[in-house]
């Protein structure tokens, strides 16, 4: 259950706090997940297995609702705690260890609506099947790939990502060495993915990325 366990105390603190700013209504689920894999930059950081995202910087929704759920939780309760979480992100241990975060959340990343349209497909998704495990990534293209691991952190004009939780790819037009490494070793928030993505699919995005950055 790698880094669960922050969002699991946010459920129990959440749905006990009272703190207002409660979802109002279902919310629509296709914004919802066009928000989630787009400007919402919520699958860069998150594993979700129906939005098919796997990211590791924060914590991975399936494993914590799948608990939640496990304990009686309603979907409508699971909504608005992850309108809250929008709204008023926990302030948690980060680091390398099992139990911490790579980065806490800033506040906001979408507002109204928006919000609302992400909480509800995350409830409507997170941890229904139980602890599942997101299939790999399986493709050698490297845009492909850019799409399902780095585009909700980078902006990148050629993949059409906007993420800004990493460095505009397109302004720091990075050569093939250094993606390369930091593909491999990750750095500051961005984790490694050695052991992740083999060694044909690290080469294949960086040459991606280095071969289009700016143009």
């Amino acid at each position: 259950m790698r880094r669960a366990l922050p969002l699991l105390g946010a459920v129990v603190v959440l749905a006990g706090c009272g703190t207002g700013g409660l979802a109002k209504g279902r919310g629509d689920q296709g914004n919802g997940k066009k928000l989630f894999l787009g400007k919402g930059k919520c699958s860069g950081c998150h594993t979700l297995a129906a939005a098919g995202a796997t990211g590791t910087i924060g914590p991975n929704l399936d494993y914590a609702f799948a608990q939640a759920r496990s304990e009686g939780y309603k979907e409508s309760a699971i909504r608005n705690i992850v309108h809250e979480q929008i709204k008023y992100p926990g302030q948690f241990d980060t680091g390398s260890k099992p139990d911490e975060l790579a980065a806490n959340m800033p506040p906001n990343l979408v507002r109204g609506q928006d919000a609302e349209d992400v909480a509800a497909y995350v409830a409507a998704n997170a941890g229904t099947n139980g602890f599942a495990v997101v299939q790999k990534v399986a493709s050698t293209n490297g845009k492909t790939i850019f799409k399902a691991k780095c585009g909700g952190c980078h902006t990148f004009a050629d993949a059409g990502t906007t993420g800004t939780t990493g460095p505009n790819l397109d302004l720091l037009k990075p050569p093939f060495a250094r993606v390369l490494r930091q593909v491999i070793n990750g750095g500051a928030i961005m984790p490694a993915f050695k052991g992740t993505l083999t060694d044909a699919q690290i080469r294949a995005v960086a040459k991606y990325v280095s071969s289009v950055a700016g143009k």
